[in-house]
């Protein structure tokens, strides 16, 4: 623990680096906490690493960024990101002199700002931290990011014990971890609480039938397991013509190039730019399921009592699928079908999916986050941990073949849990 005398008592300054939309929708809650503590002070620092997204989210929390670092480039490769985030992220802490600085999670930004923070000698505090698939190119390259980032990090606040557990086998001292809750959950209760209405036009009509919200960007499924993804949605939108796919499709030439293709032409398929976050939630609050490879979807989905395919061979979140709200099936072609097929034939398969339980969070995640950034410096008292809602689950969880059908057929489908006969969907 870091301690401050009382003769020199004065708001912590707390330098927060972020720059992906996930990244972002993470960070609004404890940003907003800090705003609120009597004894922190946030210092915004973009690095532009999603510029689009990035802007969405921030313009729906209220954030004005104190630096914005801005690094995007034409054909940026990881290793320009990393160089750029590191003297980016360098010459505002020599400007600033932060007492600490907060990365969230396991992207190249978090772990060249922490990279930052520790050369300068700054503590480092990772927000979502412990999560961990057990396979260090899977996902490539978050995976070894953010086993990295805990080597860096004085603070980890860990989003379920699942993750504290990982920690300790890692050899984090356990008086270094606080287990908070993930504020995305913070976030995405904000945000459906406001009960707003989308004036997005590329949404109307989508959900005057029952609809299948999938999202897929991942670099690991880039290329051909995208493709499989996209001829299994084809195939499915061929199988159920009275339902829809809503497929935001992420800006990348390496995501939209093969993705859309396979789907052109498909009256049923609704392909759009990336949500803002207030239609996102919109839409998952909406739609009957969910395919996804987002790690940020598995978490919030269930708090809608979604259930959610993993298009991914294994997960750093354990918890949903050990409380049976998410599965993982791949992006084998027919794997995917079949997944998919079971749920919207199967009312009982349904239901065992979409119970409302969410193990992420109980939206005090940030408030929690907060004190445990007061206690490390002798200003608080250390908060109560968040306990969660599922058990904790071995290391690591992958795709086991034998969890997907095989002999689904199209046929009725099901809403709200109930099975229904294509013919009277209108």
């Amino acid at each position: 623990m870091n301690t401050i005398d009382d003769g020199e008592m004065r708001m912590l300054k707390i330098l927060v680096v972020y720059g992906t939309r996930p990244e972002a929708v993470k960070m609004a809650p404890l940003i907003d906490a800090l705003r609120q503590s009597r004894c922190c002070r946030p210092v915004i620092a973009v690095t532009g690493q999603h510029r689009e997204m990035l802007d969405q989210v921030n313009h729906l929390f209220g954030i004005e960024p104190d630096f914005d670092l801005n690094i995007i480039t034409q054909s940026q490769t990881l290793e320009t990101i990393t160089s750029r985030v590191l003297a980016g992220v360098s010459a505002v802490i020599e400007r600033e002199s932060p007492d600490a600085l907060v990365v969230q999670g396991d992207t190249t930004t978090c772990f060249a700002a922490g990279l930052a923070a520790f050369y300068h000698k700054v503590p480092l505090i990772h927000l979502e931290a412990g999560l961990r698939t057990g396979n260090r190119d899977n996902p490539f390259p978050e995976e070894l990011n953010r086993r990295l980032t805990s080597q860096l990090a004085m603070l980890h606040l860990a989003p379920t014990s699942t993750a504290k557990a990982n920690l300790l086998r890692d050899g984090i001292a356990e008086s270094d971890i606080v287990v908070t809750g993930n504020t995305v959950i913070d976030a995405l209760l904000h945000v459906s609480g406001r009960n707003s209405v989308s004036d997005n036009p590329e949404l109307n009509g989508v959900f005057d039938r029952p609809t299948v919200l999938i999202t897929a960007h991942r670099r690991e499924s880039w290329g051909e397991p995208m493709a499989r993804t996209a001829r299994a949605i084809a195939r499915l939108a061929r199988d159920f013509p009275h339902m829809n796919f809503l497929l935001p499709a992420h800006l990348n030439p390496a995501v939209r190039d093969v993705l859309l293709p396979p789907l052109a032409g498909l009256e049923n398929v609704r392909i759009t730019r990336p949500l803002d976050y207030r239609d996102f939630v919109s839409a998952m609050r909406d739609c009957m399921l969910v395919l996804t490879d987002s790690g940020g979807v598995q978490e919030e989905a269930p708090t809608f009592g979604k259930p959610v395919l993993v298009l991914r061979e294994t997960t750093e979140r354990p918890e949903a699928v050990t409380a049976g709200t998410a599965r993982l099936i791949g992006t084998d072609e027919d794997a995917v079908v079949n997944a998919v097929t079971e749920l919207l034939r199967d009312g009982d398969a349904y239901r065992r999916m979409a119970r409302a339980v969410n193990p992420y969070g109980d939206g005090l995640a940030a408030r929690r986050s907060t004190q445990a950034i007061e206690h490390f410096f002798g200003l608080a008292d250390r908060p109560d941990e968040f306990t969660g809602l599922a058990p904790a689950a071995p290391l690591p969880i992958v795709l086991d073949v034998r969890s997907v059908p095989q002999t689904a057929h199209p046929g009725a489908f099901v809403r709200n849990g109930s099975a229904l006969d294509t013919a009277h969907v209108g």
